[in-house]
């Protein structure tokens, strides 16, 4: 069974978009993933196909209707059952490599793109859905968001990217974000690869490599680094390490 997605969208004629080409587009022609865009529209019950309404509590916008919502993730699930489905929403819990490579690993998934203000807050319950947010910024639909989604699980897809080892030493996996990457030519505008990486010595390409995803984790993402080295002092038994400032 391969690796499916089912886009719930009031654009469904923005997919599959970029992940039509390369990597992802040749696997989805290959048969390694399966992706369907499915009209929200589709499950309304007016005449006028209506999708939402005034937000209750008065306010500006309009809210994506619940009995509808709740009509296109049941016919969803009916699909692929075992796919968890989410909701793209800057009200959810942000997205991390850690979640992707889960969801990479599993049948598949149902997004659910949102529009206007958003979903009517009782979808989650009822429907077991579960919020995503890709990032501290607002975008006009859930499609884009989707996409990068998409993109972060399909590339994991075995076969994608070529060799299994490909994405082992990226940024986010270890925690980290990656080091920094050099090729020809060896001078460009009086700059030159650092000597270590033209050294042959891979044991102190290795050191040099973990020296600067620290260094540039620490300066540019404090936030990742506090996790990283929270959990870079603690012993296998999960004992905190002594720093050498502090007593025994």
């Amino acid at each position: 069974m391969i690796w499916a997605a089912t886009i719930l969208t009031l654009y469904p004629e923005m997919f599959p978009g970029p992940l039509g080409q390369s990597l992802a587009g040749r696997a989805m022609a290959e048969g390694g993933w399966s992706l369907e865009a499915v009209n929200i529209r589709d499950f309304a019950t007016d005449k006028h196909r209506s999708v939402d309404d005034t937000p209750a509590g008065g306010g500006p916008g309009m809210v994506l209707r619940v009995d509808v919502l709740a009509r296109a993730v049941d016919a969803a699930r009916e699909r692929n059952p075992a796919a968890p489905v989410l909701a793209m929403s800057p009200r959810g819990a942000p997205l991390t490599q850690a979640r992707v490579r889960e969801l990479a690993a599993g049948p598949g998934v149902t997004l659910l793109c949102g529009r206007f203000e958003g979903f009517d807050e009782r979808l989650f319950e009822g429907r077991g859905v579960e919020p995503v947010s890709i990032g501290d910024y607002i975008l006009s639909g859930g499609e884009t968001a989707a996409l990068v989604l998409l993109d972060a699980c399909v590339r994991l897809l075995p076969g994608v990217m070529g060799a299994p080892s490909s994405g082992e030493q990226e940024s986010f996996e270890s925690g980290l974000l990656e080091y920094p990457h050099y090729t020809r030519p060896p001078a460009w505008e009086g700059r030159t690869i650092p000597e270590v990486l033209r050294s042959g010595d891979h044991a102190r390409i290795d050191a040099w490599r973990l020296a600067q995803a620290e260094t540039d984790t620490r300066l540019r993402r404090p936030d990742l680094w506090e996790r990283y080295d929270s959990v870079r002092v603690r012993s296998p038994s999960g004992a905190r390490r002594k720093n050498k400032d502090e007593k025994a």
